[in-house]
Formats: structure tokens, C-alpha cells, sequence
């Protein structure tokens, strides 16, 4: 609960709060479980003040100053924070509802689990901020969010959780290099899990790690569905190549024709048991001028012992041929 001789004073009126902010800079005053709808708080001085489960909604803190102050689980339905100072401030389970951010400083803000539904974001400067889980709907503006800091030149992105991966692909040489990694050296594996065809898949992803790959094998024995198709469509997106053993086709075809038509990028290296036959409609995925010739191999042993020049090879000519520009 808030704190009696705190909240006399705030209902004194901002001018009276900020007085007695500057006699009092250390203190840390304690407005938790406030219920004061509609409040006028403009340009006042809430610098690491706790509203803890507050009852706020529509209220107006427009060009206050509340650095590192805590709303932890407070309802700030509409309320207003135009140009507001809120760097620091933690808004963990926060209800932000319509709430007008518009021009803000959110900087180094903790906004975990924070519902912005049809919130007002745009202009904000958000350098720092720690972004898990919001709600957001179609109705929040995101637009303009600035990530660097004021010594920076202003980069703008039009979404928060993209803002924090943006600033941290920036600034941090691993994260750098880790997508660099990704998209140089991931090879996707496709194929089935019976315990035959496994064995095989093992042995090509043994033999792509000798070769100083990255290799992703994916599990086509679950059923098909619109999340394995999401899934698939991803990993493909993060691959240098893919190699696909198309033996004994199940899911298969349907994950091809999904990815390979969106993918010019990204050469396909079929390969098949030479006792099996392509199916159906692998003649229309052939087409595309990004996948390879199959591949046919007798068994595993003379699969690996041609991997490198049969499939990696060709395969990597080709992922240079399509960055280079010269498949069209």
C-alpha cells in the first residue's frame, strides 16, 4: 500500500510533489496499490517511484519525469506518457491498453509480458530495452522506434521486439558472427526416420561436420502440419544448401513443394537410393533451375565415399552461382 505522508503530499497537487522531490532526493516514495483514475501528473517528478498494482487508467503523465520507477502489474488503461521520461522503468505485467507512448523516452525499459493492444509507441526512443512475450494487436503503432542511444546516428525500426534484435545485431560482434555462421555453413538434412534411412542421414551429418559445416536434420516421421511446414520453411531460410534424400518418400514432397519454389537462393541436392524411384511430382520441383541433379547411390558406404565431390561440391558451386547473381 502506498505510503500515507506520500500520498498527502502528491494530493497536494504536482507543484507541491515536485517541491518536496527537490528538499527529498533521496527518498524513494511509495505510490503502490494508488487508485487515482483520470490523475493529472503533468511534468511531475515520479524518478524511481513505485505505483506497484496501481489503478491509473487515464491518467495523464504527459512530459513527466519517470525514470526507473515501477509499474509492476499496474493498469495504465489510456493513460497518457507523451514525451514522458521512462527509462528504466519496469513495466512487468503492465497494462498498457490504448495507453499513448507517443515520443517517449523508453530506454533500458523492462517490458515483460506488457499488453499494448491498440498502445501508441511511435517516435519513442527505445535504446536498451529488454522485450519478452508483449501483446500487441493490429491497432498498436509501432512506427519511427529509435534504437541507438543520443550520440548515435538515429536508426528506426517499426516494431519493439525487432528493435531489441536489431540493436544487439549492431553492437555485438557474436551475434555477428553467429549469423554469419548460420548463413555460411548450415546444411539442412530432409529425410525419413525409419531406422534404415536414419542411419544414412546420421552418416551424411557426420561427414558434413568433418567438412566444417553447420548440419540441421530434420524429422519428417511426425505428422504433417502447418507448424512442420513453418518449421521447415525457416531452417530452409538459414541454409547454405539442403540436402534432401527423397528414398522412400513420405512427408517429403510436401515440404519440398513448399519451400523450394520460395527459395531461388538456396540450391537443393536430391539423393535416392538407386533401387527406389523418384515420385510423382518430384518432376515439377526438377524444374526449378536451383536444384541439382539426384543424386543415386548403391548404399551408404559408396554414398559416403562420394559425399564430398557428388554432393557437397556441387551443391556449394551452386549456393556461390545463385549469391553471385548468375542463376536467374
Amino acid at each position: 500500500m502506498a505510503d500515507k505522508e506520500h500520498l498527502a503530499i502528491l494530493n497536494r497537487g504536482v507543484s507541491c510533489w515536485n517541491e518536496w522531490r527537490k528538499k527529498n532526493p533521496s527518498i524513494q516514495p511509495d505510490l503502490s496499490g494508488l487508485d487515482q483514475k483520470s490523475g493529472a501528473f503533468v511534468d511531475a517528478d515520479f524518478k524511481k517511484t513505485n505505483f506497484r498494482d496501481s489503478d491509473l487508467r487515464h491518467s495523464d503523465f504527459s512530459g513527466a519525469t519517470l525514470r526507473w520507477a515501477n509499474f509492476h502489474g499496474a493498469n495504465l488503461y489510456r493513460a497518457n506518457f507523451h514525451r514522458a521520461d521512462l527509462t528504466g522503468t519496469n513495466f512487468y505485467k503492465t497494462n498498457l491498453r490504448k495507453a499513448n507512448l507517443y515520443e517517449s523516452t523508453l530506454e533500458q525499459a523492462r517490458l515483460i509480458m506488457t499488453n499494448f493492444e491498440g498502445a501508441i509507441l511511435s517516435d519513442s526512443r527505445v535504446y536498451g530495452i529488454s522485450v519478452w512475450n508483449i501483446i500487441t494487436n493490429d491497432k498498436t503503432k509501432q512506427s519511427n522506434l529509435i534504437v541507438t542511444c543520443d550520440d548515435e546516428p538515429a536508426i528506426t525500426v517499426d516494431n519493439l521486439e525487432v528493435a531489441q534484435f536489431i540493436y544487439l545485431l549492431l553492437h555485438n560482434e557474436k551475434i555477428r558472427h553467429v549469423i554469419d555462421t548460420i548463413t555460411s555453413k548450415v546444411v539442412l538434412i530432409l529425410g525419413r526416420f525409419t531406422k534404415e534411412r536414419k542411419a544414412v542421414l546420421d552418416a551424411i551429418r557426420e561427414e558434413l561436420r568433418r567438412s566444417d559445416y553447420l548440419p540441421v536434420l530434420f524429422d519428417f516421421e511426425g505428422p504433417a502440419s502447418r507448424d512442420t511446414r513453418e518449421t521447415v520453411s525457416t531452417l530452409a531460410h538459414m541454409a547454405r544448401f539442403i540436402i534432401a534424400d527423397i528414398t522412400d518418400a513420405r512427408s517429403i514432397p510436401a515440404e519440398l513443394e513448399c519451400i523450394v519454389p520460395q527459395l531461388p537462393s538456396v540450391p537443393i541436392q536430391p539423393l535416392i537410393l538407386d533401387s527406389d524411384y523418384e515420385y510423382g511430382l518430384f518432376e515439377h520441383i526438377k524444374r526449378f533451375p536451383w536444384v541439382l541433379e539426384t543424386y543415386r547411390y548403391d548404399n551408404q558406404e559408396t554414398l559416403l565415399a562420394s559425399l564430398k565431390e557428388r554432393v557437397i561440391g556441387p551443391a556449394e558451386t551452386k549456393a556461390i552461382e545463385l549469391r553471385q547473381g548468375r542463376i536467374m
